[in-house]
């Protein structure tokens, strides 16, 4: 007892003299004050975000928070993010793991979460040029419109059913089935689903996957925070390594079929596990940098999608002068006698505002993921530490009215009066980051929201289910590291086009 006793004093001395250290040697952002070990963990509010852009507003545009003893810079306005992803983007280009993101990464060997370095540039080229290039994103938008077009055919399917007649219908299902099998044709080249809309046994597993790195990565596990004391959290390391395990068996097993199936015909495919295996040898890319970039685009393609067009549907409903003005603008470009396609998009100017709009104030990943610093640097006339993380709360950018005019109001018309890029060349808006960093599937996730989108305004009326006013719908965030709705909009559907507008339009094998 007495040992431990010791050594937990030992710990405790250490840390209040490395801070005290940390506080002479360098300009410092100012912040909450830390306690020794637990840092700020004991002053964080469960929706992040908006915890961070309250401190924002009592400590300055620039401030530092401890997430245990480690460092965190947090950006709130567009100089600084400006600072952060162009000025210092080099020396801030790192990232920082925990001990789960380690793991789900193969340590760094995927692209989202690996190192500034020559893998970096390498899987980044093998994703710009091969991957997420212009000719690869066509050749894979029947997949896009197949499932876009499946989506509507099951909300129409459920909501002219006679016992639904006039009764909500919660739209997460719809559009989370839909991300599913889209992200999963793409990256695995299987629907996983037949043709009666039963998920077969390897989608059951794939889902029970998603549904195991969910429920780990929503557990608060001090683990992350105390690295140095392992042996109290053997539980939890085992099931991490449990659900790594299974993870790789299930890519493994499905990357040995794609392999087999080109010696056999000689054929490649424009799916992403086709792709990249049939580039390994040119990009000189391990099995683990294949797997790991696999479920990069799963996690990053499911959860973005879901997010951004709930978001959007629900801002149609509260504000039906925006959605009436979308479908006029669809019964002028398209008519009411065709189904869209995303080849339309280009001449639905306002329908991209819409979308615009959306991932200005709803964007799906508020805080964007954390940059850290490969030597210290100045941001803001501050000192960062080397090793210090950085992240640009983008969330708070969307809401500030120095700004954005009105920036809570949701307001497609302003970028209408500007045209502001959203793909990180303008600093007020950066839903896919900019810089070294950037998101390489930021055209891939436009194109996609703006057709589901459309599809639905031109589907079909949204409205509130009966008896509840569109100021009473729940617009706070659910707590996590994403902006999913607290809770799932419900919503109307009335039909507007004929019912042979509402089918499928399914395609083979891309």
């Amino acid at each position: 007892m007495a040992a431990a006793v010791l050594f937990a004093v030992s710990i405790l001395t250490i840390f209040i003299a490395y801070k005290l250290f940390q506080r002479l040697r360098y300009k410092l952002p100012p912040g909450p004050r830390p306690l020794p070990i637990v840092g700020n963990l004991y002053d964080l509010k469960p929706v992040l975000v908006r915890c961070f852009t309250e401190w924002a507003q009592i400590y300055g545009p620039i401030f530092s928070v401890y997430l245990g003893s480690h460092l965190n810079v947090v950006v709130n306005s567009p100089e600084l993010a400006k600072e952060v992803l162009k000025d210092n983007d080099q020396q801030l280009a790192n990232r920082n793991r925990t001990r789960m993101i380690n793991m789900f990464s193969k340590n760094g060997m995927d692209l989202v979460w690996s190192d500034y370095g020559p893998h970096y540039v390498k899987v980044r080229k093998l994703c710009t040029l091969e991957l997420f290039s212009a000719k690869r994103i066509e050749a894979l938008r029947p997949i896009r419109e197949d499932e876009v077009t499946a989506m509507v055919e099951n909300v129409f399917n459920d909501c002219v059913k006679p016992e639904n007649k006039g009764k909500a219908l919660v739209m997460r299902d719809y559009l989370g089935m839909m991300a599913f099998l889209h992200i999963t044709r793409l990256s695995f080249g299987k629907r996983f689903m037949d043709s009666n809309g039963v998920v077969d046994s390897e989608g059951e597993e794939l889902k029970a996957i998603l549904d195991g790195a969910i429920q780990i990565g929503s557990r608060k596990s001090f683990a992350e925070f105390l690295p140095w004391l392992p042996f109290l959290f053997k539980a939890e390391n085992e099931a991490l390594a449990k659900h790594d395990s299974r993870a790789d068996n299930f890519t493994k097993k499905i990357m040995e079929e794609h392999t087999l199936a080109r010696k056999r015909t000689g054929n490649t495919k424009n799916h992403f596990i086709d792709a990249m295996l049939s580039l390994q040898k040119d990009y000189d890319i391990s099995d683990d940098t294949i797997i790991g970039l696999l479920w990069d685009m799963i996690s990053a393609g499911m959860d973005t999608t879901i997010i951004t067009v709930e978001w959007a549907l629900a801002e149609m409903v509260r504000n039906p002068h925006v959605q009436q003005k979308v479908q006029e603008e669809l019964d002028r470009v398209v008519g009411k006698d065709r189904v869209m396609t995303e080849a339309d998009i280009p001449k639905l100017p306002y329908l991209q505002c819409v979308t615009k709009e959306c991932f200005r104030v709803h964007p799906p990943t508020p805080l964007l993921l954390p940059h850290k610093a490969v030597t210290d640097v100045k941001v803001g006339g501050y000192d960062i530490p080397k090793d210090s993380t950085v992240s640009v709360n983008v969330w708070a950018l969307a809401r500030d009215p120095s700004v954005w005019k009105n920036p809570l109001e949701f307001r497609p018309e302003r970028f209408q009066e500007e045209d502001i890029d959203m793909k990180g060349t303008d600093y007020r808006l950066l839903p896919f980051g900019s810089g070294r960093r950037i998101c390489p599937g930021a055209q891939l996730a436009i194109n996609l929201v703006t057709s589901m989108l459309g599809h639905m305004v031109h589907h079909f009326t949204m409205t509130p289910p009966d008896g509840v006013r569109v100021e009473d719908i729940d617009m706070m965030e659910q707590a996590g590291l994403t902006t999913y709705m607290r809770t799932p909009v419900r919503i109307v559907p009335t039909p507007r086009l004929s019912a042979d507008l509402f089918k499928r339009v399914a395609v083979g094998s891309v």
